[in-house]
């Protein structure tokens, strides 16, 4: 949670800037991290400056990486700060799940996590069966339900759904800040309810596939998600461009 919430100050900022600039290219593997788990945005190659006056939009080629793109973005070209929710979105939906945003590596049906687990997000018991076993349970059942919920609408397939980071922002801080008080009441009487999972975010090549996200720092300098041209999405097992588009 507060690699997540380092994050969303991150996007907050550049989206609260007097021109707003939209980061375009959300993912873990441009999220960096220091010896103390602070989390920083790193690759800036795909970042936009939003739309000004009475524009909504801006129109660009498409461009990103798959699995993380909002669909409105991979179908118009239209791009808002409301395409770096949904990314956001997905980053926050592989912590709690401890998955990767596509994976081939699973039954056909749970190749892509958000087409997959985001029907699940809002039915309170199946979503919980789906967390990442591996946290072993050492997390509120509560803060866990207003998590997968603030995922489930970020993931809004509607862009006017999904929160501004913002408010993002404002509700990972209250979720931190309660856990870091239950954390405090629950270890008086001997008693752990809440650890920090430890959830980091790897790039595909430093990320192990049978240990979950783990506690390992990324890989230094820039990712490889920047194109030397504008060019289709990028597949993030791949340094190559991919011709065909998109299908949401």
């Amino acid at each position: 949670m507060k690699i997540a919430l380092d994050a969303a100050k991150g996007l907050a900022f550049l989206h609260g800037a007097e021109r707003s600039i939209i980061y375009r290219d959300f993912k873990t593997s441009n999220i960096l991290l220091d010896g103390d788990f602070n989390a920083k945005l790193s690759d800036f190659g795909l970042a936009k400056d939003g739309p000004m006056g009475d524009q909504t939009h801006v129109s660009t080629r498409v461009m990103g990486t798959y699995g993380y793109a909002a669909p409105e973005y991979v179908m118009t070209g239209h791009l808002t700060a409301r395409s770096d929710v949904y990314g956001f979105g997905v980053v926050l939906l592989e912590l709690l799940l401890g998955r990767r945003a596509l994976d081939k590596g699973r039954p056909s049906r749970e190749h892509n996590l958000v087409e997959w687990a985001r029907p699940l997000l809002n039915h309170n018991k199946k979503v919980l069966r789906i967390l990442d076993p591996r946290m072993e349970g050492q997390y509120s059942v509560k803060t866990a339900k207003k998590v997968t919920n603030l995922a489930y609408q970020c993931l809004s397939q509607n862009p006017k759904g999904r929160p501004l980071m913002s408010q993002v922002v404002e509700l990972l801080e209250g979720v931190q800040s309660k856990d870091e008080d239950e954390m405090f009441q629950t270890n008086e009487k001997g008693v752990t309810l809440y650890e920090d999972s430890g959830l980091s975010s790897c790039t595909p090549e430093t990320r192990n596939p049978d240990t979950g996200n783990g506690r390992r720092k990324p890989a230094n300098g820039r990712s490889n998600s920047e194109p030397s041209t504008e060019c289709d999405l990028y597949n993030p097992c791949s340094d190559f461009a991919v011709s065909s588009p998109v299908r949401s």
